[in-house]
């Protein structure tokens, strides 16, 4: 055990990340979870109150408001959950001279870039939802604490509301689905997403990964925390996505699928305006801790077994 005497704390962990935390992360420490309605994430009080109660050396924030079009209709809902709270826990965090994970997104940028988008390239979102969670990642930058930010996107799994079970879902209702395929991004398994998380704060938990002993987790992410971007190698759009998840399940059903037609996102009516390409690259975690996630085709057919083995 690296971190055995130490307090974990995961807030958010019913969500599909948070899900997949509370066992990747059980073997670096003692882990609590908490959610609503046990922590009201609107309420910087609430927040304030959970983690001065655990006293955690390691808080791990896998909460937030994922509605993208329904933020358009409630901004001051989705600022205080994806903004202030993870300000307040990282305020929260420094106080205690714990260190804070949180997750951002590939939504805080516009799309215009032809490839994909780096740690330091300059966000510019197009809706509430990025805007947000922009917000989220500089609180936390500015409360002057240790921390990572894991930036990911197009996140799915087994479990919870997302494009691959709705995909599987209205493929097995409808006879005619209508796709976009001009928005390109990375499908990233929840479990990747964990797996990673885990791996990380191990490296960094570790004293030979460190260039001295450090008295707190505080100081030891301040050496190589920070912004990492963290997404399944390769890219697909969403009509490609689609057409992988369908595909399999008919070859591995035998039944039939509804049949699959691209858009442009002109034609598919929403209230947010998404990035035409919203790619990021996996460069600085690869070069920082030797990392490389895997490729999105073959997360999709690991999520898809275990989908199957379901029922």
């Amino acid at each position: 055990m690296i971190m055995d005497s130490r307090k974990i704390l995961i807030i958010g962990h019913q969500g599909q990340v948070g899900w997949e935390l509370r066992r990747t992360l059980a073997s670096l420490g003692a882990v609590a979870a908490v959610d609503q309605p046990d922590i009201e994430l609107a309420g910087a009080d609430s927040i304030r109150r959970v983690i001065r109660g655990h006293q955690p050396q390691l808080i791990v924030n896998a909460a937030a408001y994922t509605a993208v079009d329904q933020a358009e209709d409630e901004p001051e809902l989705a600022m205080q959950i994806n903004g202030i709270a993870p300000a307040v826990m990282a305020e929260e965090a420094k106080r205690l001279g714990a260190a804070l994970v949180s997750y951002s997104t590939d939504y805080v940028f516009d799309g215009a870039k032809a490839d994909g988008y780096g740690e330091d390239d300059a966000p510019h979102p197009l809706n509430v939802y990025g805007r947000s969670k922009l917000a989220g990642d500089q609180g936390i930058a500015a409360a002057g604490g240790g921390y990572l930010i894991f930036r990911t996107s197009w996140v799915y799994g087994s479990r919870g509301r997302n494009f691959l079970l709705t995909m599987l879902k209205l493929g097995a209702e409808r006879a005619e689905l209508k796709v976009v395929d001009d928005q390109i991004g990375a499908p990233t398994w929840s479990r990747t997403i964990a797996e990673i998380t885990a791996q990380v704060v191990a490296l960094l938990l570790s004293p030979a990964g460190l260039s001295r002993v450090r008295p707190s987790l505080a100081e030891t992410f301040a050496e190589r925390g920070g912004l990492y971007n963290l997404t399944s190698a390769g890219s697909t759009s969403w009509y490609g996505f689609a057409q992988r998840i369908l595909s399999r399940r008919a070859s591995r059903a035998g039944g039939k699928c509804a049949k699959l037609l691209p858009i442009p996102s002109s034609h598919y009516a929403v209230k947010a305006r998404r990035p035409a390409n919203s790619v990021l690259n996996n460069r600085k975690l690869n070069e920082t801790f030797g990392l490389r996630p895997p490729a999105w085709e073959h997360s999709l057919e690991l999520v898809m077994d275990e989908v199957e083995l379901r029922g």
